[in-house]
């Protein structure tokens, strides 16, 4: 038995938002650990402001995404670019953390010296200038526009007729980013290795996005053949998946 809604709720946009807000909870873990990787690089009194600005930053490309989300669906290539974008965060994120082992080593060799009055020969090569707001700003907003690109397409079609209820899912989502991110930024300062387990997950993200990209530009230029006959045969775009773009 179900129970009757109120006058004032839309059935099909109750539906809606339940889907979409599934999908972003779900999808806004992989943003949280970008956010927390790049802020983590931060000293803390920086990293929280870091944070707040890049997810307000979020927040409007997120809503001008969302506005357009049905349009979106049929840029050809943007999926691909947006993948290609995020491997070059995952770049940025890899020499960061690189650079935060030799700032730590370089610090430990320096406080043993103090304490021993022995110096261990040449300092650690290359102990890195700190990571400026700036550039901290610009990974995490180049990370929160990619993945939250691929988030938009992904609730598009949930939300075809129902644009403010996308909008509503992502700014809850973007909350509940919010506070994962700052606690993955402490942690992630403690704990250094975390970094890289988190980085191995928004390399998947980007190689995800690149993958499928790939072949959805192959069904939107019509190449699809010569897609099927480049690759392995389990690896072929089928009859159904080249329909189901189409009908986007």
């Amino acid at each position: 038995m179900t129970l009757p809604l109120p006058a004032y709720i839309d059935a099909g946009a109750a539906a809606a938002f339940l889907q979409v807000l599934m999908i972003d909870v779900a999808l806004a873990g992989d943003n949280a650990v970008a956010v927390g990787l790049v802020a983590g690089g931060l000293p803390e009194k920086q990293r929280r402001l870091a944070i707040v600005l890049g997810l307000g930053g979020a927040v409007v490309m997120l809503i001008g995404l969302a506005l357009i989300a049905t349009k979106l669906l049929s840029v050809v290539g943007l999926l691909l670019a947006g993948g290609l974008l995020l491997l070059w965060v995952c770049w940025k994120m890899w020499r960061d953390l690189r650079a935060q082992g030799r700032e730590e080593e370089a610090e430990g060799q320096a406080a043993l010296e103090a304490a021993t009055g022995v110096k261990f020969g040449v300092a650690p090569k290359g102990a890195p200038k700190p990571k400026t707001m700036g550039q901290a700003l610009l990974q995490i907003l180049a990370a929160d526009l990619t993945m939250s690109l691929d988030n938009v397409l992904a609730v598009a079609g949930a939300a075809r007729e129902h644009p403010m209820v996308l909008v509503a899912g992502l700014l809850i989502s973007i909350t509940l980013m919010g506070f994962a991110a700052s606690w993955i930024a402490k942690l992630l300062h403690r704990f250094r290795w975390i970094g890289y387990i988190g980085l191995a997950i928004v390399f998947y993200v980007a190689l995800h996005m690149v993958w499928e990209g790939t072949r959805t530009v192959a069904i939107d230029t019509g190449q699809t053949h010569r897609y099927n006959a480049a690759m392995p045969a389990p690896l072929d775009i089928g009859p159904k998946e080249a329909a189901e773009r189409k009908a986007k």
